[in-house]
């Protein structure tokens, strides 16, 4: 069985955990690997194992433990749940995965700010899953100013087998289709 490998990229608020959560309800045999909720595991069970600056390698570890599992044990379809805006770490993620002959799918969250700024006001998501920000408004300021780095960019054509980009929710349900499509073409 060819086995697709779904990546969402976007800031927060973009929409991408509520839309791993939907497409596994269509995407057969498929499993949401979060790592937020690997970060909010750590912060509730390690927070001393934490370090206190540079990379969260302990996060990275968990990450990247329980997605090679998922590859090497399993026979799931995965989604892949973060933000994955450097494009060189997103390139060689993908480079993995096409090793073990997965047909990839990016879907990007273009959404505007403005309507990620009201998404956080609103929002009633756990802070636990923070190592150095304090509330998700930070996340967003940080995200907007790595924006300006020149490894983060908006995925391109060819990256991926399947490129697919969302600039407004309404748009969800027709690319969770598309993407349940492919997956009855690979069978």
């Amino acid at each position: 069985m060819n086995r697709l490998v779904v990546i969402t990229v976007g800031k927060t608020h973009s929409g991408k955990t509520t839309f791993a959560k939907e497409l596994e309800k269509y995407l057969h045999n498929s499993v949401v690997i979060d790592r937020d909720d690997h970060a909010e595991f750590i912060n509730t069970c390690y927070k001393t194992m934490l370090p206190k600056q540079g990379a969260n390698l302990f996060k990275n570890a968990i990450s990247r433990t329980i997605v090679d599992y998922a590859v090497n044990e399993t026979n799931l379809h995965l989604i892949l749940c973060n933000s994955y805006r450097s494009r060189k770490g997103r390139l060689d993620l993908l480079e993995r995965f096409h090793q073990k002959g997965f047909v990839s799918i990016v879907v990007t969250f273009d959404i505007p700010d403005h309507i990620l700024q009201t998404r956080i006001a609103n929002s009633q998501r756990s802070t636990n899953i923070f190592r150095t920000a304090s509330n998700f408004e930070e996340v967003l300021e940080r995200q907007q100013a790595e924006s300006h780095n020149g490894d983060v960019v908006a995925p391109i054509e060819g990256e991926a087998n399947y490129l697919f980009v969302i600039k407004d929710s309404s748009e969800v349900r027709s690319v969770i289709q598309e993407i349940a499509n492919i997956a009855k073409r690979l069978c």
